[in-house]
């Protein structure tokens, strides 16, 4: 396997922002010439990087075969859209050395937890964006290298609306408790973040999961999203657990916190199935 770690810096990006790749060898006696790509969001309420959704996704996806990347991504003090235009930029690396490490570049899936999946969902959404390709200094024939082939959202933050989660938006647009409503009356970029009004028929296909209990972000969030990519004509994939609370990783001791929270055993069932989901997709050969 080749683990690297490369800087990935854009406008305003904090020092420490970085991929970190997971890069499976590949053999000549191995009948695998290409393998799909999972780019992990851990999510942290853009305040920081969950080190409980970064390498430990990335191992199981390795065990199904795949190769994996986790971007360590700009948090609060740095400003929406600096964490955006990284995971561009990560997309971005990522092609460009496709052919170097046999990554199948029609498979190169996001996935993003909590305010994670607000990012991984962002790029899913907003990518043919002009400000995106402008930042990263794409011509028009190169913005399908950003574009996600999929997107595996656990548990995230997608509205900006009545169900959302505040503080995610409070520290990706810089403001402070309580003052979300007096700041979009001036600039309107609360709604355009408001990710489920975004959906268009361009939007990445997406396997989506969350818990009926999740106290922290709204099982809502899930819901609306879903809404929105049928009414687009979207594929998507849905589970809604009954019970299980917020951040929930693996939902086994994998991903346990110290307290003993985060494990929910019905839960850990959704790595199996979105395993289903990837292969059925991007090795079976439906791409729709």
């Amino acid at each position: 396997m080749r683990n690297e770690t490369f800087s990935i810096q854009t406008e305003g990006s904090l020092p420490e922002t970085r991929l970190i790749t997971y890069i499976q060898e590949h053999y000549e006696e191995v009948n695998v010439d290409q393998r799909p790509l999972v780019l992990i969001c851990p999510g942290g309420a853009y305040a920081y990087t969950s080190a409980r959704e970064g390498e430990a996704l990335a191992m199981q996806f390795l065990a199904m075969g795949y190769h994996a990347a986790v971007l360590k991504y700009s948090c609060a003090p740095a400003r929406y859209p600096v964490a955006l235009t990284e995971l561009g930029a990560a997309m971005k690396l990522i092609h460009e050395h496709a052919k170097e490490w046999y990554v199948d570049p029609k498979a190169v899936v996001v996935l993003g937890c909590s305010a994670g999946g607000h990012l991984a969902a962002s790029l899913g959404v907003l990518w043919k964006e002009e400000f995106l390709a402008k930042a990263l200094g794409l011509g028009e024939q190169e913005r399908e290298l950003i574009r996600p082939a999929g997107m595996i959202l656990c548990y995230p933050v997608i509205t900006s609306g009545k169900f959302a989660h505040r503080g995610s938006f409070e520290n990706l647009l810089g403001q402070e408790e309580g003052s979300l409503e007096r700041w979009e009356e001036e600039s309107g970029l609360l709604r355009q973040l408001s990710l489920e009004e975004r959906v268009t028929g361009d939007t990445a296909p997406a396997f989506i999961w969350h818990t009926y209990t999740d106290g922290a972000v709204p099982v809502e969030n899930s819901l609306m999203l879903v809404g929105a990519l049928r009414r687009a004509g979207v594929s998507v994939e849905f589970h809604m657990y009954p019970e299980g609370g917020h951040g929930l990783g693996l939902a086994n001791r994998l991903t346990e916190c110290r307290d003993g929270g985060a494990i929910q055993e019905e839960c850990a069932s959704w790595i199996s199935l979105v395993h289903t989901w990837m292969e059925k997709r991007y090795v079976g050969g439906d791409t729709k």
